[in-house]
């Protein structure tokens, strides 16, 4: 990521609530006249998929709405624009992964706000570049790794569901990516790169695989781990519907930008490794 900034000669400025709010037009001006920057990486969204359901006028108030605000700012001041979206565009039908050309159909209002805003960016900005990616895990908020960690504290059996499959992607690795495309966008300004591109680590696991896989390095790093047991979907119902694959190609991106995600067990070892740094013994 250092490198991406030093040939720009740039920071990397990391704004959100309360300083800024991408529901109000207002707040987005203020900050992009503050800072001035280069680009534009919209990482924001409403991700609460069950709540979503009860409150869609929010999602679709950040995620589309807000979406289109920022396009039209990056727009204005003639800037490119990097949107992050998600799997949840898609059904999960697929037998096999996900290309940027296949025709989304989401199964739920967080998954359709989505889609909306990636629309929204598409026809505001359309020399924008839409990422979408899946399973983000890193040490740090809420993510699936950091779950299995707080359950490897417990012994009673962890039960995960082995019929979901997908691609778990580093939020280090893709926000390097996505950092790297911005480089390129800004020192080549070449409008044919502009789309949708899919972002994941290299290789696809189920839930049950990679909880598997986490325990294990835990296990390695002297942790104690819980018994693992593999259940199926209807054993752990969901209010909301979710992928049953969730994989996505992403070759395109590395294709027309040179980008390719490490594989992610690799990229968990990583984030283990981080993870117990923070903990300590």
């Amino acid at each position: 990521m250092a490198r991406c900034l030093q040939d720009l000669a740039a920071r990397l400025a990391a704004i959100g609530r309360p300083d800024l709010d991408v529901e109000d037009v207002g707040s987005i001006e203020r900050t992009v006249t503050l800072v001035e920057p280069l680009a534009i990486i919209n990482a924001a969204a409403y991700t609460a998929v069950d709540r979503a359901e009860a409150e869609p006028s929010r999602a679709y108030a950040v995620n589309r709405d807000g979406a289109g605000h920022l396009a039209a700012v990056a727009v204005r001041r003639g800037i490119p624009l990097v949107h992050v979206s998600t799997d949840y565009v898609f059904d999960g039908r697929k037998p096999c992964s996900y290309r940027e050309d296949d025709v989304p159909a989401p199964l739920n209002v967080y998954g359709r706000s989505k889609l909306e805003g990636e629309l929204a960016v598409r026809k505001t900005h359309p020399q924008a570049v839409v990422v979408r990616s899946s399973w983000i895990y890193s040490p740090y908020g809420h993510n699936f790794v950091r779950t299995m960690l707080r359950l490897s504290e417990y012994q009673p059996p962890v039960r995960v569901v082995d019929d979901h499959r997908g691609t778990p992607t580093s939020a280090p690795d893709l926000a390097a990516a996505i950092l790297e495309m911005v480089r390129q966008l800004i020192l080549s300004n070449r409008s044919e790169n502009a789309g949708v591109y899919h972002l994941a680590g290299q290789g696809e696991a189920t839930w049950h695989g990679f909880a598997a896989r986490i325990f294990a390095g835990l296990a390695s790093r002297g942790r104690r781990v819980p018994l693992l047991q593999a259940i199926r979907t209807e054993q752990y119902p969901n209010p909301t519907p979710r992928l049953a694959n969730s994989c996505l190609d992403s070759s395109k991106a590395e294709s027309v930008f040179g980008i390719r995600l490490a594989a992610w067990q690799d990229s968990l070892e990583e984030c283990l490794d981080q993870l117990m740094v923070r903990q300590g013994p």
